[in-house]
């Protein structure tokens, strides 16, 4: 990303060695004290800040973090380290702040494998359906890609799979000569779903084991990387239910996290806290809870009413210790979009409603980002052979 420049202009007098150790210090001190507004940690934290270097005109910081910057990011995050160094006596130095990315493969569950070509997998549940899951884990997936991002969508609904129609895509996915599939493409997605196998209007009338090998086929038998480009997040669109399928990802699928999707009723409460418990049964974190359709945005005047009730993802994410990541109001226009295959983040990037999907989205990755990193896949095979 560009960088951020910041002139303070005035007499700039040679620095001594000792006197740029000390304002090396005092930059450091002040950014240690800022606190990420997707982390909820420090600015500097995990070793984020990874280079300050300061000349007779200016002062060049750099920053690494482990989450999409898009020029949007990139721009806030300067401002607020900009902020945080007015108190300094910076003798007029330009002051230089460049913000990049680094997304890393980060832990899962103990003992599974993980899936060639792709560094995280965010699970997206509800328990219950009829929350309008599918659209969020759509617009999630491409708000961050739009924050530069690598991402992927696995539709895990066998029975019901939403996506294609969502994402806008039609058609079979191809197949290599090494039987692995290539994924669909669109709005810088790559996507899989049993629906790009069957016909749209045919039922899955298949039992557990089936649905299960299905899933299991779909992800480690799709080219996710087939561009040389590794997946940076792959958003797995969960059934509703606490069934063979979710068995299925926590047994078998190396998920780095999980989001919970509900209503503020309290029906679709009841059935988000199974959800909440089926993962933390399986050692599998929860980043958070979205509440969707949180209020109805009248198309007519604006006016916003809970008709669904209020508060009732808060109330949830208190009795559980755990974030409310956001709230999507009930709008027209999220279900027309969708059923178009043009998302609200793609179809409406500059709307409220987009706004707030790309802020939860930078919330999962910043969570995600502060957890224990996995280096497994950097480390070389070792082969014992007797000589």
């Amino acid at each position: 990303m560009g960088g951020t420049v910041v002139a303070l202009r005035s007499n700039v007098s040679p620095m001594s060695d000792s006197m740029s150790e000390q304002l090396i210090t005092a930059i450091t001190t002040q950014l240690q004290a800022v606190v990420d507004p997707y982390t909820k940690s420090a600015l500097t934290a995990g070793r984020a800040l990874t280079n300050v270097k300061v000349t007779d005109q200016s002062i060049a910081i750099n920053l690494t973090k482990g989450y999409p910057v898009s020029e949007q990011i990139h721009a806030s995050l300067a401002q607020l380290a900009v902020d945080a160094l007015q108190g300094l006596d910076l003798q007029g130095r330009d002051v230089q702040l460049l913000v990049q990315q680094d997304i890393l493969s980060h832990s899962a569950q103990q003992g599974v494998r993980g899936v060639d070509g792709v560094k995280n997998i965010i699970a997206v549940a509800s328990g219950k359906g009829g929350v309008g899951k599918s659209t969020v884990a759509a617009n999630l997936a491409l708000a961050l890609a739009a924050a530069g991002a690598q991402v992927a969508v696995l539709d895990a609904d066998i029975y019901g799979p939403s996506q294609p129609r969502m994402l806008g895509i039609q058609g079979k996915p191809e197949a290599l000569d090494n039987k692995m599939l290539l994924p669909m493409q669109n709005h810088q997605l790559k996507i899989m779903s049993i629906g790009f196998l069957v016909e749209e209007d045919t039922p899955m009338i298949w039992r557990g084991p089936m649905v299960t090998q299905a899933l299991e086929q779909m992800l480690r038998g799709t080219d996710w990387a087939n561009d040389g480009q590794d997946v940076d997040y792959l958003i797995i669109d969960l059934p509703p239910g606490t069934g063979d399928i979710q068995l299925t990802l926590s047994q078998k699928v190396p998920v780095s996290g999980a989001v919970i999707v509900t209503t503020p009723q309290d029906i679709a409460l009841l059935d988000a806290r199974k959800a909440y418990k089926m993962f933390d049964k399986v050692s599998v974190p929860v980043f958070g809870v979205i509440e969707n359709m949180s209020t109805h945005v009248c198309t007519q005047c604006g006016h916003e009413e809970a008709i669904f009730g209020a508060h009732g993802a808060q109330k949830m994410a208190d009795e559980y210790d755990l974030e409310l990541l956001g709230e999507i109001p009930l709008e027209m226009a999220i279900r027309e979009l969708a059923d178009s295959g043009t998302p609200t983040v793609v179809a409406e990037p500059t709307s409220k409603t987009a706004a707030r999907y790309r802020d939860i989205a930078l919330r999962i990755a910043g969570k995600l980002s502060i957890k224990k990193k996995d280096f497994s896949s950097k480390f070389p095979n070792i082969v014992v052979e007797n000589s």
